[in-house]
């Protein structure tokens, strides 16, 4: 075959080590990397959102690199102590919120001449309306003895206590009405009153009286329940006023109509209410 002058064909594998930089692993590492941290910044977010003030600076307190010498974690009210978040963030702390480099004065009590509330006796000042809301609702509805109205009364009240205050709700019954058709208060209105006056003798806190109605057959040419709502509200806090509680401790007056049913049926009677509101002191 040599006599033909054909030159074999030769074929040559190369084989190349080594591969290109997206071949590698150091990416996924990075990529871990990043993923933590977004994993950690939406916990921040999430603790910031579902904790009180007093927990995130039990969280500030546990993780700062020295021993707090005193339980305010910053120098301001806000999540972050009053500071950015990169301030100094290298330095120790010196438990008051300042830094070695940048220190700041002690908050003061309200004794002080300059003093501002402390968030401790804050608490212990919110805790003690909380007590004195509970003993008014319990002399109300007779939670701890002897109830300061009769049973067929007490059918009528119910007390909450909320974010606002304590909320004393009185509301009539197919049986028992609040208001005549002139919107004058019944007897068992100014009963009510009576002893409303008698249990805010143990608060001083400021009260607000609201009115609410059921709603009124669509068939009306006029909706009534805006003025018939403010107008019971202003009859009841007259009411209040004239049997001894002093007009300076009424907050405000509103009316509702029939915009916040307490029960399915917005026509059921027991949506015709007042709602006696003792507010938080600020």
């Amino acid at each position: 075959m040599s006599g033909d002058g054909v030159a074999p064909i030769i074929i040559k594998r190369k084989k190349v080590s080594g591969g290109d930089g997206h071949h590698g692993g150091a990416w996924k590492v990075a990529y871990a990397d990043f993923v933590t941290a977004m994993m950690a910044f939406f916990l921040l977010m999430w603790l910031l959102n579902a904790t009180t003030e007093k927990q995130r600076k039990g969280i500030a307190d546990y993780f700062t690199p020295t021993i707090a010498l005193t339980r305010v974690s910053g120098g301001g009210d806000g999540a972050l102590g009053g500071e950015s978040v990169f301030a100094e963030n290298t330095l120790p702390r010196m438990g008051s919120g300042s830094t070695s480099l940048n220190v700041q004065p002690r908050r003061q009590s309200l004794d002080g001449a300059s003093g501002a509330l402390t968030s401790d006796k804050a608490d212990a000042e919110g805790e003690a309306e909380e007590e004195a809301f509970k003993e008014v609702a319990e002399m109300l509805m007779g939670r701890g003895g002897e109830s300061m109205v009769a049973d067929e009364t007490l059918d009528h009240i119910v007390t909450d206590v909320t974010d606002e205050g304590l909320v004393i709700e009185v509301f009539e019954t197919e049986e028992a009405r609040l208001f005549d058709d002139d919107n004058q208060p019944t007897p068992l209105l100014r009963d009510i009153a009576r002893v409303l006056i008698s249990a805010s003798v143990i608060v001083n806190n400021p009260i607000a009286v609201e009115g609410h109605t059921a709603s009124y057959p669509l068939v009306l040419a006029r909706n009534p329940s805006w003025d018939v709502s403010g107008l019971r509200a202003t009859r009841f806090r007259e009411l209040l006023t004239d049997q001894g509680l002093s007009s300076s401790r009424v907050h405000r007056v509103t009316s509702h109509a029939d915009r916040e049913p307490n029960h399915d049926n917005p026509m059921d009677v027991r949506n015709n209410r007042l709602e006696i509101v003792f507010l938080r002191n600020l």
